[in-house]
């Protein structure tokens, strides 16, 4: 299970847990996400590993939107922009998902 922090205790604990390889979730962001996403990839890029921000369910709603009229246009757009990100963060060391509806982040290390 991997290990949950309140936003105001990642900034205590984001070194130890890079360094250490580890996978959690970042709770209670209020309108932080933006600043944990932020401090999150410095320092896994400042450790020399990569990582990939993505949106949950992004690739669902693109999906859904490939029918019909206007919206098809978007969601085709939207398809080919999730598969370009996708290959210019291949084999991320982490991943960073985003949950908006839910605030929070999943932080996983993939390696």
């Amino acid at each position: 299970m991997a290990e949950a922090l309140q936003f105001e205790d990642l900034k205590a604990n984001i070194d130890r847990l890079i360094a250490n390889r580890k996978s959690f979730i970042v709770i209670g962001l209020g309108g932080n996400m933006d600043k944990a996403i932020e401090l999150i990839e410095n320092t896994i890029e400042r450790k020399d590993l990569s990582c990939r921000v993505y949106t949950s369910k992004r690739i669902a709603a693109a999906g859904a939107s490939l029918f019909g009229g206007i919206t098809g246009v978007i969601g085709i757009a939207s398809a080919v922009g999730i598969a370009a990100h996708n290959l210019a963060t291949y084999n991320p060391d982490y991943e960073i998902e985003k949950h908006v509806i839910d605030n929070r982040l999943t932080v996983e290390y993939k390696k």
